[in-house]
């Protein structure tokens, strides 16, 4: 089938087309931008961009190599995206385990290109570097150069043997092969070893205006036109929300989530105390829904961040407004403590409190 067209990010495009043509493009760079703003598939167009036979710095979309990296079966682009973490066993059988594993999602993708974001719990093992390592360590297969793409690599697990996976990313970056490109994408750079961001050139992704998320919607989902402008305003210029929209609809964590954001602005009944808040978070599993429970905060933010908007538009007061805001820094705040092994039952607790302050600025 292969991957769809990049729509939007012109501005992104010329400036990569022109280091191309100028023979100035860096071997390591990073795409940081807003989570499903497009940057692991503009990777692929940039790695098309490297390879292509008609060497004019942008992909002609004609020759083998740009055919194969749209296909995603050219042997010299390795797309690294988040995986589960292999079994314990000996290293070399880690790495194999990650490469079914890296092989398995890639057929999926071949399939159905509109793919849905990876599971929270996943991500880049220690093997999946020391694989990434050796291909960056091997002759290029059909052309010139490879170009290893690194999706999601906020996502390592640095705590891993005292960051070793970190470590190894890093000794890449530092000796890079002649030969070799490295894309990293990241929508939350921050979260990378300053050892890391300070050997890349960084290129930022912004959001497509809306008319290219209804237009990608409209050529390449087939959302129902009843749908469209919905989904388009909650995507807030992301076309990898918009898919996720599109695909799932009133998904659990969202629905969790306006659920949550309900009882906590709500007074509860005949004076008394609100007590749904506390009730989810006590039936929040403390370890087995951690990817779950990270999924919630993010539907959790968006849902806020929408009906602040809506509440700006009805010329809400200045004490409400500060209100909402408060309550998205609150979620934030948690986000991280979850990242850092907060238990998700007391984070639950913390966040219910919290956003109670919204109601009492009303």
């Amino acid at each position: 089938m292969g991957l769809h067209p990049v729509f939007g990010h012109e501005q992104v495009k010329d400036r990569i087309t022109g280091s191309i043509l100028s023979s100035r493009f860096p071997q390591s760079v990073l795409f940081s931008g807003p989570r499903g703003v497009g940057k692991q598939r503009l990777a692929l167009w940039t790695a098309q961009a490297l390879l292509c036979e008609g060497q004019a710095g942008t992909p002609c979309g004609r020759c083998p190599q740009c055919i194969q990296v749209r296909e995603l079966t050219n042997p010299d682009v390795h797309w690294f995206v988040p995986v589960p973490t292999p079994k314990s066993g000996p290293s070399e059988k880690q790495i194999e385990e990650v490469k079914g594993a890296l092989g398995e999602i890639m057929d999926q993708r071949r399939t159905n290109p509109l793919y849905s974001p990876p599971e929270s719990m996943h991500g880049h093992p220690l093997a999946a570097i020391r694989l990434l390592q050796q291909k960056a360590g091997r002759t290029p297969f059909a052309g010139k150069r490879k170009v290893l793409i690194l999706g999601e690599a906020e996502r390592m697990v640095t705590q891993e043997a005292s960051q070793e996976a970190a470590n190894a990313l890093l000794k890449v970056l530092e000796e890079p092969t002649a030969d070799t490109n490295l894309i990293l994408t990241s929508s939350e750079p921050r979260r990378l070893l300053p050892t890391i961001r300070s050997r890349v050139v960084l290129f930022r992704i912004p959001p497509v205006p809306s008319e290219v998320v209804k237009r990608f919607l409209t050529e390449m989902a087939g959302t129902p036109s009843r749908e469209v402008d919905r989904v388009v305003e909650e995507a807030q210029g992301s076309i990898g929300r918009a898919i996720s929209l599109e695909e799932r609809g009133s998904d659990a964590a969202e629905a969790a989530a306006r659920r949550l954001l309900d009882a906590a602005l709500s007074e509860g009944e005949r004076g008394k105390a609100n007590l749904e808040p506390v009730e989810m978070s006590l039936g929040q599993p403390p370890w087995r829904a951690r990817g779950e429970f990270s999924d919630l905060l993010e539907a959790l933010a968006f849902e806020m961040r929408a009906r602040l908007r809506q509440r700006l538009s009805e010329q809400c007061s200045d004490s409400e407004a500060s209100g909402w805001v408060t309550g998205l820094k609150l979620v934030e705040d948690i986000r991280l403590k979850v990242r850092q092994n907060i238990n998700p039952q007391i984070a639950m607790f913390l966040l219910g409190n919290g956003l109670a302050r919204i109601r009492c600025l009303n």
